[in-house]
């Protein structure tokens, strides 16, 4: 009943994070932060899918959960596998949604980031997730008594600052929307009954 569980909670998790991405970030070139972003960057600079590009950035990461935190490789491998497959299944939405939707690139940004941050953030707190640097985020959260979702949010940080030269001012700072958004959607989601009080 566990696994089923979880898997409900990966499935759900996994749909809000395509939904996020392909209705509101891909549509005005946004960037989100982590693995995500990453695969987003190569995504517009070359239109490899984003789902193959998110499992391909995450071998070194489940390599090192591998020898040093087995647990959190087998709660998010699944996570990966199931979220890359929606990804790129979700694709059409680009296409469908977009316009039905008339929402300025700010309001996509900050929509975006929420709804995939909401969908992290579901995932993180039943203890499984999409890996890269949300694995990343749990293993240095773990170790600093951090909530994850700031840890989440500083390495989104260093990777839109990365993507920053190969995209415009304007597209930087819709993206930092994004993570911050995503930041705190995941940081809500994640947070105890006892941070609550």
């Amino acid at each position: 009943m566990l696994y089923f569980h979880k898997f409900i909670v990966t499935l759900t998790g996994s749909l809000f994070i395509a939904a996020g991405t392909h209705c509101f970030l891909v549509p005005n070139k946004i960037l989100d932060g982590g693995v995500l972003g990453i695969a987003l960057i190569v995504n517009y600079l070359s239109g490899a899918k984003i789902g193959l590009v998110m499992i391909l950035c995450s071998v070194p990461l489940f390599t090192l959960a591998w020898y040093y935190e087995r647990s959190f490789f087998y709660s998010s491998l699944h996570g990966l596998l199931i979220s890359s497959l929606i990804m790129d299944l979700a694709t059409p939405l680009q296409h469908r949604i977009v316009n039905y939707l008339d929402i300025t690139p700010v309001g996509s940004s900050i929509l975006g980031g929420f709804v995939v941050g909401t969908g992290i953030g579901l995932m993180l707190k039943y203890e499984t997730s999409t890996g890269g640097t949300d694995l990343l985020a749990q293993f240095i959260a773990k170790g600093l008594m951090i909530n994850v979702g700031v840890i989440i949010f500083l390495l989104d940080g260093v990777v839109i600052s990365l993507g920053g030269i190969l995209v415009s001012a304007e597209t930087f700072f819709l993206s930092m929307l994004t993570i911050a958004a995503g930041g705190l959607a995941t940081s809500l989601c994640t947070m105890k009954n006892s941070d609550r009080k």
